[in-house]
């Protein structure tokens, strides 16, 4: 591969300021994905900060949350991951200030690759975009997936 620079991937440091889920971004979409043993859930109901032409949220934001919500299957399942490749449809635009409902779960997984969907739709269940993605496996994750996870997504604050 081509010279790539040597990346830290030290979740736990800088989790709170991801744009996706970070609660304490505050520019961010503050997602809060839920995980049922196989499926990772989250509601988003996009400002109009999220838009793109007015009153229709970007594109970007859509590819995001897809690429959120995937990252979060594997995550739940005790793996570290970064995205690798991914694909993505859209079936509809979604709308500001339009309710959306997040699912992904795992379709493959291989020793440092895992396969991954997720789609976003409205809340009757109308489509909205749909998408696919190859994660690389930076580190699998110590202990019970889930409580890993969690440990992960709410850590202790001093003070």
């Amino acid at each position: 591969m081509a010279n790539w620079p040597k990346v830290s991937i030290d979740t736990v440091k800088e989790y709170t300021l991801c744009f996706g889920c970070g609660r304490d971004n505050p520019i961010g979409l503050k997602l809060s994905f839920q995980w049922d043993g196989k499926t990772a859930r989250a509601e988003f109901t996009p400002t109009k900060l999220y838009q793109g032409w007015a009153g229709i949220v970007h594109g970007g934001i859509i590819a995001c949350i897809l690429d959120e919500a995937m990252n979060y299957a594997a995550l739940f399942e005790g793996m570290s991951c970064i995205n690798a490749k991914m694909e993505m449809r859209l079936r509809r635009s979604a709308m500001i200030d339009e309710p959306l409902v997040i699912t992904s779960s795992i379709i493959k997984r291989k020793r440092k690759l895992v396969e991954v969907g997720a789609t976003i739709s409205l809340t009757d269940g109308t489509p909205v975009a749909e998408g696919k993605a190859t994660l690389y496996v930076v580190s699998p994750r110590e202990g019970k997936p889930e409580s890993s996870a969690q440990e992960l997504l709410n850590p202790q604050r001093e003070g």
